[in-house]
């Protein structure tokens, strides 16, 4: 491999498709890009419903959206595919290495171009490659990834910008469910698509219930995604406390999502992409991560409750136990210290 810690590029190419929190973890790397050559153009490409999350984002000059439903004709997805390689990019960093973003970087005519260590067949596909990224937070991990620029992680969180308008459009929200601008707020995410990553509803319910008992004064707002009404729906029911919780009839922008987390005081939920949000708004949290690990910005702020048993984190999308004892074991009265350290 050649040395590239002193290229100069001008057009840059970043790709990460999915999945909306894994997209917000590049963020960081997206602005050491931009610190590093100032004066390069940065695009990204990514999947349709996770390009809000550059939305306002200073470093990014283009946003690449991939429409999965629109690109089913193969004919018509390879051409897309072209049309992105082909737009004279100096340097291509390919962050997750998915088939579609193969098919770019094999289009490309840039130079260099960065990822992880691929697997042997996929080598030749690009220039260049870390020796080695230490485990940890995943955020840093994907900045490892730049380690061959010249380019080191120290500490950079992940960004989300809010804009005025978007916090206007989360105080009327709140103003339409009874939340006075006043009021106290936390955000609550108990939703998963991983049961192994599911503190269970009706902890979530008790926990709401014991902050109310202790802090009177603060709201819940129950966050969701498509087809997870149901389980902030039972959190509600299992809170017993339905007037100090407040839920919108649909899912909402992850924009608006983003300004409500950052007018919370505190946000509690599963290891899921409202975790990463919390971090990347400046809000202080407190996640239940059950089988995942790696993914809890290192900072005070930010603190994963463990079970403390020898398999966690185990990353499994099984139980081998059979009692999901990560999740389980983690009680609402162990929480509820932790959060009334925090509001």
């Amino acid at each position: 491999m050649k040395d590239i810690s002193s290229i100069d590029p001008k057009k840059i190419l970043v790709c990460q498709l999915r999945q909306i929190g894994d997209v917000v973890l590049v963020t960081p790397s997206v602005s050491l890009l931009h610190k590093k050559f100032p004066d390069a153009e940065i695009h990204v490409l990514t999947e349709e419903k996770c390009t809000q999350v550059f939305d306002n984002n200073p470093a990014v000059s283009r946003v690449w959206a991939i429409n999965k439903k629109g690109l089913r004709n193969p004919f018509k997805a390879l051409a897309f595919y072209w049309k992105i390689g082909r737009s004279g990019y100096d340097l291509v960093v390919d962050f997750q290495q998915l088939p579609r973003c193969r098919w770019v970087v094999l289009f490309s005519d840039a130079p260099v171009k960065l990822a992880d260590r691929p697997p042997w067949y996929n080598r030749w596909l690009y220039t260049n490659w870390p020796e080695y990224i230490p485990g940890g937070y995943a955020a840093m991990y994907k900045a490892g990834v730049l380690k061959p620029l010249g380019i080191d992680w120290n500490q950079e969180r992940p960004k989300i910008y809010v804009s005025d308008q978007e916090r206007a459009e989360a105080e009327a929200c709140l103003k339409s469910l009874g939340v006075g601008a006043d009021e106290p707020l936390i955000t609550i995410d108990a939703s998963h698509r991983r049961h192994t990553r599911k503190w269970p509803e009706e902890y979530y319910g008790k926990l709401i219930r014991l902050i109310s008992e202790k802090r009177p004064q603060y709201k819940f707002f129950l966050l969701y995604g498509p087809g997870e009404k149901d389980v902030a729906s039972k959190v509600m029911k299992e809170s017993g406390v339905a007037d100090k919780c407040v839920m919108v009839d649909q899912p909402g922008s992850l924009r608006v999502m983003a300004a409500l987390i950052e007018r919370a005081d505190l946000h509690i939920g599963n290891c899921s992409a409202p975790r990463h949000f919390a971090v990347a708004v400046g809000t202080q949290s407190i996640v239940m991560p059950g089988s995942s690990g790696g993914w809890g910005f290192p900072s005070p702020e930010h603190e994963d409750v463990v079970a403390g048993i020898d398999c966690e984190p185990c990353g499994n999308e099984s139980c081998e136990r059979g009692d999901l004892a990560c999740l389980t074991k983690v009680m609402p009265e162990d929480v509820l210290l932790r959060v009334l350290d925090r509001v």
